[in-house]
């Protein structure tokens, strides 16, 4: 018995990828993130996003597929997350600390709310870096994303 290692279809290759079972070939799913805790909803789209569904999955290969979350906006906080959790940046510079409370956070922009939760779900290398790439999140119910033909996908 061999071990299956899967491919990533590059450049020419990509129309081999319907012969060739250990080439991965990418789907398309959408999430819709409406009352649903934003955490859950950051587990599903990081196992998708890593590829991690599906049962060819290679660690050292980016198997993942695309996801779009819907309704970002309309996502919640369990407990007293809105106003004791708060997102922090630095600016590198000496009093460079800008702190944002989650509560305006999601009023103002959900999409870096829902963001920032799947980027920290994700491998810190490159792997997690191209995956995140593949990530789409809105704060309504419109996506531009009709011709890839997303597969609904329930939490």
């Amino acid at each position: 018995m061999s071990t299956f290692m899967a491919k990533v279809a590059q450049g020419n290759n990509q129309n081999k990828a319907a012969d060739d079972k250990s080439i991965v070939t990418r789907g398309w799913y959408v999430i819709d993130a409406a009352g649903k805790p934003l955490g859950k909803v950051a587990v599903a789209a990081a196992t998708i996003l890593r590829g991690k569904h599906r049962p060819e999955f290679t660690p050292h290969v980016d198997c993942g597929e695309f996801v779009i979350i819907i309704n970002a906006a309309q996502a919640v906080l369990t407990g007293k997350k809105l106003e004791q959790k708060y997102y922090r940046r630095h600016s590198g510079y000496i009093g460079g600390l800008k702190e944002v409370q989650y509560k305006t956070l999601m009023a103002t922009k959900p999409e870096l709310a829902m963001e920032l939760a799947v980027k920290g779900m994700l491998p810190h290398n490159k792997i997690g870096d191209k995956s995140a790439t593949r990530l789409k999140v809105y704060a309504g119910a419109d996506h531009g994303h009709e011709a890839q033909k997303p597969v609904a996908r329930e939490i």
